[in-house]
């Protein structure tokens, strides 16, 4: 289908497509949205901003049978952001129907949400820990929904939650269908796929760039001063609309912020560390637009949807690379223009490098009084000394050691020697 107006989708979602403006579907949902109208498990592999979110949403409510109270569809995802996220999404898609939907996450009254669930609602979205709660209390009952599906599956991983997963899809239907969408499959993922996907469709989105197209990369080198008085030179160049900071760990990512603070700037916060009620509060200002910079660990990086992100910057490079691609991802998105800053240091030449294999263009450039320099290429005085290296061995090649020394023969050799270099350099000049 090249449009949405193609698909047969009922009245009102129609309605809600042309409300979000949706007018194209996106390559993954293009592939997803087809499997899932026919009930077909598929594992669809794609880089965030892509459109995964309602590449499985517009599907499953489409399928939804109003006329039946009870569990039709269990969505899960990792993290309390991302669930409320998705549920939000949801809630634009019916709220001229019928249909309920609940979300289930961490940081709520577990009592209240159990007494509320007297009704069982037709989809349900939370994090893989409270489903399987409310599963194993007889509260949520799951064994009427024949549609999982696993959002973020490797970050579900690397938190541990695939246990948790598994503890309430051993409740649900035999034919499950399983839809689960990842932006890598790891191998230690596969025995969890295998138990509950007999055959599955890979969609593989193989970009050849794994970002969004509108992205200007910008490498800025430390040098002598510290990363914290070059970060805040950067943010005087900018004047973002709003900014998001990356830092490695929750304890850098409160210390840069509380560096900020003493240099007169007010920042938002969002790490793994914050609690229920202070995410949800933190959140909420971000999206008044409170905040001109957030700092933030790779929990933001991972699909949460921050409306106008102009600028992201790496105060570090990521230790997992692959979260590189996440953090750019943030900006740039629907369409619009984005710039994502990196700094770095002599000792992170190797992770930069391995980056640019991933398809990063980067431009180096410097700050000075407020104002952007464009700096050489990074590689030129690698290269320069990769170049002499070259002609050193060239001209030792050439000038041997006489068999007669006489006085002077080192003087004698180390002129000729000179001469074959200088021949070098103007023969490697005339070939650039």
């Amino acid at each position: 289908m090249s449009k949405y107006s193609d698909y047969d989708f009922r009245p009102f979602l129609k309605e809600a497509i042309s409300k979000l403006g949706f007018e194209e579907p996106t390559p993954i949902q293009k592939e997803m949205i087809p499997l899932i109208l026919k009930g077909k498990s598929a594992i669809g592999q794609a880089h965030t901003g892509t459109g995964k979110t309602h590449s499985f949403l517009l599907p499953i409510v489409q399928r939804l049978n109003e006329e039946k109270q009870e569990v039709q569809a269990v969505i899960t995802s990792p993290t309390r952001e991302l669930a409320q996220q998705i549920f939000d999404a949801l809630s634009v898609l019916i709220e001229e129907t019928d249909i309920q939907a609940k979300l289930f996450i961490g940081g709520t009254d577990k009592q209240r949400t159990i007494d509320k669930l007297k009704t069982q609602p037709q989809i349900v979205v939370g994090t893989p820990g409270r489903i399987r709660d409310l599963v194993k209390e007889g509260a949520l009952l799951v064994h009427t929904a024949p549609i999982l599906v696993v959002d973020e599956a490797d970050l579900a991983f690397d938190m541990g939650f695939i246990e948790d997963i598994d503890g309430f899809a051993s409740h649900m239907p035999e034919k499950l269908e399983m839809f689960v969408f990842s932006a890598t499959i790891p191998e230690k993922l596969q025995p969890f796929l295998k138990k509950y996907m007999e055959a599955p469709v890979h969609i593989h989105m193989n970009d050849k760039r794994p970002v969004a197209e509108g992205i200007d990369f910008v490498l800025v080198p430390v040098r002598s001063k510290s990363r914290n008085r070059r970060l805040v030179e950067v943010m005087e160049a900018i004047n973002p609309y709003l900014a998001v900071i990356f830092c490695n760990t929750r304890k850098n990512a409160e210390a840069v912020a509380g560096y900020l603070a003493e240099q007169g700037y007010r920042v938002g916060q969002i790490h793994g560390d914050l609690s229920p009620r202070d995410r949800k509060k933190m959140m909420k200002q971000i999206r008044d637009l409170e905040f001109q910079y957030i700092v933030a660990t790779d929990l933001a990086a991972r699909g949460i949807d921050i409306q106008g992100i102009s600028h992201v910057i790496n105060y570090e490079i990521p230790d997992d690379l692959e979260f590189f691609i996440h953090r750019v991802g943030r900006t740039a998105r629907a369409g619009n223009k984005g710039t994502a800053i990196t700094l770095f240091e002599p000792e992170d030449e190797d992770a930069v490098v391995r980056v640019e294999k991933m398809g990063i263009p980067f431009v180096q450039k410097d700050v000075k009084n407020g104002e952007w320099i464009e700096l050489k290429e990074r590689h030129a005085r690698q290269n320069r000394a990769k170049h002499e290296n070259e002609i050193d061995a060239i001209a030792k090649s050439k000038v041997r050691k006489p068999k007669k020394v006489k006085p002077g023969y080192k003087r004698n050799m180390r002129w000729e020697m000179e001469k074959i270099k200088k021949k070098e350099r103007r023969k490697k000049n005339r070939q650039k």
